[in-house]
């Protein structure tokens, strides 16, 4: 039961950033196509009223074809609000005009989106493209930590962003060996080796502690700091609190790691696993991992490709569809109205891309015009198979480097099996 709102999650966060891709890629003549934001405070009335004025302001614009389509997005977005009485709970964004399809071909299209998190701005804005950025912003990432590696001779520091490793910078030190040289006593060569050290510190500390202060929404989103390196180094930096009390009093614990350079930083999130339980990155590399370990194996129970795995869904034998959040195909079911000859394809696709505008060929059969018969997101399609035999589903981002394995390697979908089946 607790798998369910988190796949939720992902799933909702797919299908929000592809509604997105969609938008951006829409593009109208002139200022025809128009964003209106509604925040969940304001009154719909207050909404429509500005709109009808909006509507009689048109009369002023001199192109006839910009008037009437700016007309016709006001009247579409005004019979929309008829429905509501109040704005929906977080409030609602909607995205209306005229889009070219290319050549001399337009269509009026209108999409109603209730956002994952409520509108603090209400905008009324036309334009030739869709202002989404407000929208935007409720992609990023809500859980941040810093990540920072050290020992004597350097350091390096970064975010984590949900799944993300964000390296920033690090710093060297001028601190001498521990062998001293000749010509100094040993407690006068202690005594610099130690003035230096805490330099170092001091200096990692400054610059480590301004950059994770300067995170926007420090106070909100930042979670906590994780700090990495050899005994005794970062035991001392930490005891001698050489970070800025703010973020001094978010380091969640110190971890054992072997490199203090950039390559540090993952490291130092793999060795926090128990730490960060919480963090999403954590459970999506736990499923590549076990995959990729079930891959290797000679019995393993692991498949990958789309023919694989829907074969394996079919049979009822997948445990684990994994997803790339990446993939952007559909699946095509196309027919031949003159001989009823029918076939189904999976083809990559562009944000805003429509199916129906593809060159589907010509029947095998009879070599008529082939027709697009239905259309779906592989996704869903695929979510739907799995669904009929209980199937877990995991939307894994290309963020860190297993899931960008997932992408490039193995085309975006692979699954962990039941059993083993052949396929």
């Amino acid at each position: 039961m607790n798998e369910e709102p988190a796949i939720d999650e992902a799933r909702r966060r797919y299908d929000f950033k592809k509604t997105l891709e969609r938008l951006e890629a829409k593009e109208g003549s002139g200022t025809e196509l128009i964003t209106l934001y509604i925040p969940p405070d304001k009154q719909i009335y207050d909404v429509t009223a500005q709109l009808r004025d909006e509507f009689g302001q048109c009369s002023n614009i001199k192109s006839k074809q910009t008037r009437t389509n700016v007309q016709s997005a006001i009247s579409s977005i005004l019979s929309r609000l008829k429905y509501y009485k109040r704005p929906p709970e977080k409030g609602m964004a909607i995205f209306c005009g005229t889009i070219l399809l290319g050549g001399d071909r337009s269509d009026l299209e209108c999409t109603v989106i209730e956002p994952p998190e409520p509108l603090n701005l209400y905008m009324y804005r036309c334009s030739s493209n869709f202002e989404l950025e407000p929208l935007r912003q409720m992609l990023e990432e809500k859980s941040i930590y810093g990540l920072l590696v050290l020992d004597r001779r350097e350091s390096y520091w970064g975010f984590l962003r949900g799944n993300r490793i964000d390296p920033i910078g690090g710093s060297t030190s001028t601190v001498p060996g521990k062998q001293r040289k000749g010509g100094q006593s040993s407690a006068r060569f202690q005594r610099l080796r130690e003035i230096a050290i805490n330099e170092f510190y001091t200096k990692v500390g400054e610059r480590s502690s301004a950059v994770f202060l300067a995170e926007k929404d420090f106070f909100e989103r930042f979670k906590g700091v994780l700090i990495g390196g050899p005994s005794p180094t970062k035991e001392e930096f930490e005891a001698g609190n050489y970070l800025h009390h703010e973020v001094q009093k978010r380091v969640i614990g110190l971890f054992d790691i072997s490199y203090t350079n950039e390559s540090g930083l993952a490291e130092l999130v793999d060795a926090a696993q128990d730490a960060l339980k919480g963090v999403e990155v954590m459970k999506e590399k736990a499923v590549m991992n076990r995959f990729l370990k079930e891959l290797v194996k000679d019995d393993g129970v692991a498949a990958y490709g789309e023919s694989s795995v829907r074969k394996n869904l079919e049979l009822g034998a997948v445990e684990t569809l994994i997803l790339s959040a990446s993939l952007r195909e559909v699946r095509l079911k196309i027919s031949c109205h003159a001989c009823g000859y029918t076939n189904e394809m999976t083809v990559k696709t562009a944000p805003g891309e429509r199916a129906q505008n593809r060159d589907l060929g010509n029947c095998p059969e009879c070599s008529a015009p082939l027709e697009l018969a239905e259309e779906s997101d592989i996704i869903d399609e695929l979510t739907q198979l799995a669904d009929q035999s209980s199937t877990k589903v995991e939307i894994i981002s290309d963020d860190f480097e297993e899931g960008s394995i997932l992408y490039t390697a193995f085309g975006g979908i692979a699954a962990l099996l039941r059993y083993r089946t052949g396929y």
